[in-house]
């Protein structure tokens, strides 16, 4: 913003203009805080309307237009831009996480001890009237340690010296001045968790517990009534967000009467009442905490009181092994519900400071006027939108190269950082700022490790098609409107005005765990075993093997027959198994007799009448054969 200048130069004059613009507001009648005032420093200079540049030293002149706008723009009461900077600053300046909030408030517990305890663990006694007046300002300390009752009240005060003579009687108070100072604190913190379960027993059995509220009951009162109230919080403000979206959606498509809604600043408006109901939502989120962390204390507070009156019953001495760590349990539950009531406390006036930043509603928009813009209008809440769109899902085919996410393929889907706290990125860049819850069944896409939701499936198929066009789009808006950067959480584009509630968050990325179903198959034994037999770790086998080594190098092997084992030595022979064998033993034969041939001439008749014929035999030898 200063341009070159060294940096403890440009710091002063940022502290100067800063300055001179709470002086130029205190004279107005109005109080403004340094962080508001750098912060509007800062929106001012981040509007391109405004002409600065900031590539370039601030004159006399550049430094005098900054204050003039800077002034005027926080002495407008009617703009809900401002009343929504005011409360994000507030909201800053006054929440913290629930870990942080209870580790700052026992420092504070501690820093405030800490002159008392300093009295104690330096004094040196020795007369019977010191260590008697060293002795109550134990009590005391124990009392105001536990917040269990005044150091004030005698009543009090009696029953707290009388738990503390039963575990520190004044007879030890010489042993006590003997140790160092660590231990001195160290046991004086032991002491008091003792004490307060004593107590806190006394009281549970009717015996005791003066001064000592029921913080169970109230805090089981306490927060149904304070979760109704912000539930009733958060509709009023749902409700009148989605008027107002109604009538900015119609407005969208219609110039005209986008024309004559400028002057009402409608979408400021919406703006303010988006970022009321986010705050709401943290609060009531961390109260919700509060009533699941009480209910189980609840228990355990009773569980531990019931072995409590197991172990003691009747009995006139019991072992304080055995009922210290119990009272010293007791003391830590009960410290435990102090601080859920400290804190339900300061996020239920939390919630009371926040509501005076909604005052430009009943000014700007009256009912009367409300109900004239809504005339023939269908409010939709963001439940409605969702569920109008929610068949219409992008289609992998029509992409190749953006990726998209879906609950089925992603395991981790709820807890993705989405974008623009999870509003339709196309649609507030095409309509100059419309806020549309985005619809995550529709898919959500993931660009540059980023992820965006939209209302529609045309959106989306938009958006993709040139995403870088309507982030740059968003980012100018945002100029004009600085607190679209806190409400969108555009503090990466913006990073000189993250909010110190939001800081933790930056480098927060969450990545999508996907899910397919897929299948692998491992060989048996990939590659060959490598496992060395020989190896040996322990290097007093190895010493042993070595000295066997060396020893055998200076044997002889001799070998001796006496006339008692040569008898016995081992022997081998070899046999043949049997074979397969065959005989013959006779012969198959056979003999033939002759065929009889016999052949008689002359049967075919001569020239005489008398026929004659000449019997021939033919017939062959037997020999021949």
């Amino acid at each position: 913003m200063v341009g070159r200048m060294p940096p403890t130069q440009a710091e002063s004059v940022i502290k100067n203009i800063i300055r001179e613009i709470g002086q130029e507001c205190a004279g107005h009648g109005e109080i403004v805080s340094e962080t508001l005032a750098a912060f509007m420093v800062k929106a001012v200079v981040l509007d391109p309307s405004n002409g600065f540049n900031m590539d370039r030293t601030l004159m006399k002149s550049d430094v005098q237009k900054l204050v003039k706008l800077c002034v005027s723009r926080l002495l407008d009461s009617k703009n809900p831009s401002l009343d929504t900077i005011k409360m994000q600053v507030y909201f800053d300046m006054n929440y913290t996480s629930r870990e942080e909030f209870l580790e700052e408030h026992h420092r504070v517990l501690e820093s405030r001890l800490g002159s008392v305890m300093r009295e104690i663990t330096d004094n040196r006694a020795c007369a019977r009237e010191e260590l008697e007046s060293l002795y109550r300002k134990i009590v005391s300390y124990v009392l105001l340690r536990s917040g269990l009752g005044s150091p004030t009240d005698i009543k009090i005060v009696r029953e707290a010296t009388a738990a503390l003579q039963s575990v520190f009687p004044q007879a030890e108070l010489g042993t006590f001045l003997t140790l160092s100072k660590k231990d001195k604190e160290r046991q004086l913190k032991e002491l008091t968790r003792i004490v307060t379960g004593i107590r806190l027993f006394n009281r549970d059995c009717g015996k005791g517990g003066e001064g000592i509220d029921d913080l169970p009951a109230i805090l089981h009162e306490a927060i149904p009534a304070t979760t109704q109230h912000i539930d009733a919080q958060l509709q009023t403000a749902q409700d009148q967000a989605y008027r107002y979206t109604a009538i900015l959606e119609k407005a969208a498509n219609n110039p005209l009467l986008s024309i004559e809604l400028q002057p009402y600043m409608l979408k400021e408006a919406l703006y303010n009442m988006r970022q009321y109901e986010i705050f709401l939502q943290i609060i009531l989120s961390d109260i919700i905490t509060c009533a699941q962390e009480v209910e189980m204390m609840i228990k355990q507070l009773g569980a531990q009181l019931e072995l409590l009156k197991m172990i003691v019953k009747s009995k006139t001495a019991v072992p304080t092994s055995q009922v210290f760590p119990i009272f010293i349990a007791l003391s830590n539950l009960w410290t435990s519900f102090q601080d859920e009531t400290v804190l339900i406390s300061v996020l239920s006036n939390l919630t009371t400071h926040l509501e005076p930043f909604l005052g430009a509603h009943e000014l700007l928009f009256p009912e009367k006027v409300m109900q004239n813009l809504l005339d023939g209008l269908t409010v939709k809440t963001d439940v409605c939108r969702v569920k109008e769109h929610l068949e219409d899902r992008v289609h992998l085919v029509d992409f190749r190269k953006q990726e998209w996410l879906f609950p089925e393929t992603t395991a981790n889907f709820d807890k993705l950082l989405i974008q623009y706290r999870g509003f339709c990125a196309y649609t507030f860049a095409t309509t100059d700022g419309l806020l549309l819850p985005g619809n995550p069944a529709i898919g959500i896409l993931k660009y540059k490790e980023k992820y965006y939701t939209f209302n529609t499936r045309d959106a989306a198929y938009l958006f993709a098609e040139n995403p870088e066009n309507y982030i740059d789009l968003i980012r100018e808006k945002a100029k004009k409107n600085a607190e679209l950067i806190q409400l969108l959480e555009l503090h990466q584009q913006f990073e000189t005005l993250i909010p110190y509630s939001q800081m933790k968050d930056v480098d927060k990325h969450i990545k999508p765990i996907t899910k397919c179903e897929s299948s692998t198959q491992t060989d048996t034994h990939i590659l060959p075993p490598t496992i060395v037999r020989a190896y040996e770790w322990n290097e007093w086998e190895l010493r042993r093997k070595a000295i066997k080594l060396a020893n055998l190098r200076r044997k002889a092997t001799h070998s001796v027959q006496t006339d008692l084992s040569h008898m016995r030595r081992e022997n081998c022979s070899q046999v043949y198994p049997p074979k397969d064998a065959s005989t013959q033993s006779k012969r198959e034969g056979g003999s033939r007799v002759p065929r009889p041939q016999i052949y008689i001439a002359g049967l075919c008749g001569g020239q005489g009448k008398v026929t004659s014929g000449v019997k021939v035999n033919l017939t062959r030898a037997v020999d021949e054969t």
